[in-house]
């Protein structure tokens, strides 16, 4: 996923939004770190693998 601008933002391309709940969430994140999410589809994890 690339975190962008909520103008730039395409989820069916995997750009995310720094305002949305899944942006809010790792932004600031490092390499290793987990994460919880409460979507509209119920709780998601993710896991931070790397940034560029």
């Amino acid at each position: 996923y690339t975190i962008v601008g909520s103008s730039e933002a395409d989820p069916f391309n995997n750009r995310i939004s720094n305002e949305s709940p899944v942006g809010v969430a790792i932004l600031g994140k490092v390499k290793g770190d987990k994460v919880e999410v409460n979507t509209p589809d119920g709780m998601v994890s993710f896991k931070i693998l790397s940034i560029q």
